[in-house]
């Protein structure tokens, strides 16, 4: 056992070769059987097809307008709802809009404002 059978590199790579895929194979054919003969697998009963009914369209409720203070003119808020619509916003999340109060304190100011996870 001292002499190697061979010592030319491509035979020793299909040896390897052939062996993975062997081995690949049966592993393929032992899945499929355990698939096959698996216990646990919930039983399949055979039942009529029946066509479903069609599902009624639901109504959609009309979203609400976002409230407007007065003295702010109607390109304002159409200013307002495009740099929303540009930041992925819809105008579903538009709740109200207002002029601001220049003279709150910082932390009223900090109410005003919710962090977006992007």
């Amino acid at each position: 056992m001292g002499h190697p059978v061979t010592t030319n590199p491509f035979i020793i790579m299909l040896i390897n070769m052939t062996v993975v895929f062997i081995v690949l194979i049966s592993l393929s054919f032992l899945i499929r059987a355990i698939h096959y003969f698996d216990p646990t697998a919930p039983k399949e009963e055979s039942k009529p097809e029946v066509a479903p009914a069609p599902a009624p369209e639901p109504v959609a409720a009309p979203e609400p307008a976002p409230v407007i203070e007065e003295g702010i003119s109607s390109e304002t808020v159409a200013v307002i709802m495009a740099a929303l619509a540009s930041c992925g916003y819809g105008a579903s999340s538009v709740h109200g809009i207002r002029i601001a109060n220049h003279n709150s304190t910082p932390w009223e100011q900090s109410t005003r404002f919710q962090p977006h996870d992007f």
